[in-house]
């Protein structure tokens, strides 16, 4: 399964398990070279984030371990103090671990013999009390195929080195962490960066994993391109949004994109209000509100450049208002707004049965497929659903908290389920297809954290579909310009704090324009 160009591939512990063994077996590259590289860019993290002071390097016996090793050398070589603190008895090592292990002697003593400092031994049994006075902390311990939960003496040390009063750098991913999923099955190295070598994994990306990881630094070991392997999984470039179609100087309103936004109940009117208008400010040419006929005056005053159409409380009558609205072609938003009563949901789910253009289900319009997923498969048109991790629990019907432990997993699940994207949101919102690929948000945009925002990106992913957009190149450009939209927000007004959902709807034109 092919990535396109505008996902940055991250290979799960497998797929970077193949893509070495190619570099070495098929490109003829020495496994220590890899290593040495390796090393080399762990100890300049480690030097940039402490520039002065001790560095305290916990290796495990593993090529991890053997990446700590090389970057005590190279720390020592340009005067460092270093404590080297091994995990397991020197005689254990194995392999370009081992070997590096001599290398770090074989330093130690060309200094010893030449009278300067740093001779004698370099090497010491782990003790979680050698880490205190130090600068920086290295974590060496557990590499990119651990999978469960920290044994001793590897849960010792994350411990003591979660408590030692000094920063910690993790080498290619926190010890404890899942690579390929961002899982944590026990105890975890918290770091405020990670040197992730020839590409950064899934699991530093999404969370609980993405907050272990720290600030990210991806090192080139020398690796070429051509490895066999190929990611399912990446992360949403700034390209992306050179795939939305743009309006020409012969476009109508029409050929711009029609969007019907369907939902509003008492005391919710707002929700399907800011869907409408982050539509329009996406691009789309024409927008249609479809309300309660009780509450349209309130829109009506609301929604200036949006039509709003008032539906009957008859539920027959209101599907068939909102599918005749439909044979415009477009998209269809259903649920902001729309709330729990069974009318509401029984709307949702034949509304979503029944129309033809492609649809996005966001709040109310997901809580009607609780337990229903499976319904949506059989719809033959394309769906996107976006659910935060309480809704994706109710469609799964397992607890929020399952979700936000294995994120990863059940955004699949769901995907596969439902034969539709999922949007799972978070700062790591996940984008997952039927069949398995994953387009993963970078996040940072706090400004976010506040109530309408997700109604706001369902309108962006609306917009983009009714432009035409394939469903999973939408929802991963929709994804990005929402986030960058919300960076911009906090930005002018001086942090995200204050920022409000209408805040980011302003800034859609400046997030779409790069």
């Amino acid at each position: 399964m092919t990535l396109p160009p505008w996902l940055e591939p991250l290979p799960d512990a497998e797929a970077m398990r193949a893509t070495a063994r190619w570099a070495i077996d098929e490109a003829g590259i020495p496994s220590l070279d890899l290593m040495e590289r390796a090393g080399e860019g762990l100890a300049r993290l480690a030097g940039n984030t402490a520039p002065e002071g001790c560095v305290a390097i916990v290796c495990g016996k593993g090529n991890n371990g053997g990446d700590g090793l090389v970057a005590a050398r190279v720390l020592r070589g340009v005067g460092r103090e270093v404590r080297a603190l091994l995990l397991a008895y020197p005689d254990e090592l194995e392999g370009d671990a081992a070997a590096n292990l001599q290398s770090l002697r074989d330093q130690a003593a060309a200094k010893a013999g030449a009278g300067a400092p740093g001779g004698g031994s370099v090497v010491e049994p782990f003790a979680a009390e050698r880490l205190a006075g130090v600068a920086v902390v290295v974590d060496a311990v557990l590499g990119t195929g651990f999978e469960g939960d920290p044994r001793e003496p590897a849960l010792g040390a994350i411990e003591a080195m979660n408590s030692a009063d000094a920063p910690v750098v993790a080498a290619d991913v926190p010890s404890g962490v899942n690579a390929s999923t961002g899982e944590i099955a026990g105890a975890a190295v918290r770091a405020v960066a990670t040197a992730t070598f020839a590409a950064a994994k899934p699991g530093l990306w999404i969370e609980p994993g993405k907050t272990r990881a720290g600030d990210i630094q991806v090192v080139d070991i020398g690796i070429p391109s051509g490895a066999p392997a190929e990611p399912e999984i990446g992360l949403i470039r700034p390209v992306v949004l050179d795939e939305v179609p743009r309006r020409q100087r012969n476009s109508t309103k029409f050929a711009s994109g029609h969007v019907l936004v369907c939902g509003g109940s008492p005391g919710l009117t707002g929700a399907p209000c800011l869907a409408a208008e982050a539509a329009m400010r996406a691009g789309a040419g024409y927008v249609t509100a479809c309300v309660p006929e009780a509450l349209q005056q309130i829109f009506e005053s609301r929604l200036l450049e949006v039509m709003t159409t008032g539906l009957p409380a008859r539920r027959e009558r209101a599907v068939d208002i909102v599918l005749e609205k439909a044979q415009r072609g477009g998209a269809l938003v259903v649920g902001p707004g729309m709330g729990r009563l069974a009318e509401a949901e029984e709307l949702a789910r034949e509304l979503a049965q029944r129309a033809e253009v492609p649809i996005v289900l966001d709040a109310d319009g997901l809580n009607a497929h609780a337990g229903r997923l499976e319904d949506l498969a059989g719809r033959g048109r394309p769906a996107i659903l976006t659910p935060h991790a309480g809704e994706l629990g109710r469609l799964l019907e397992v607890e929020s908290s399952s979700v936000e432990a294995r994120r990863l997993e059940h955004v699949r699940e769901a995907a596969r389920r439902a034969g539709a994207i999922v949007v799972l949101k978070g700062d790591d919102t996940l984008v997952a297809e039927p069949e398995g690929r994953v387009g993963i948000s970078r996040g940072a945009s706090p400004a976010l954290a506040t109530a309408g925002t997700g109604d706001v990106l369902s309108g962006v992913l609306g917009a983009f579909l009714a432009r035409g957009m394939a469903p999973f190149e939408a929802a991963c450009a929709a994804v990005f310009a929402h986030a960058e939209a919300g960076r911009r927000a906090a930005i002018v007004l001086d942090g995200p704090d204050g920022v409000i959902a209408g805040d980011v709807i302003d800034e859609l034109p400046h997030a779409l324009a790069g």
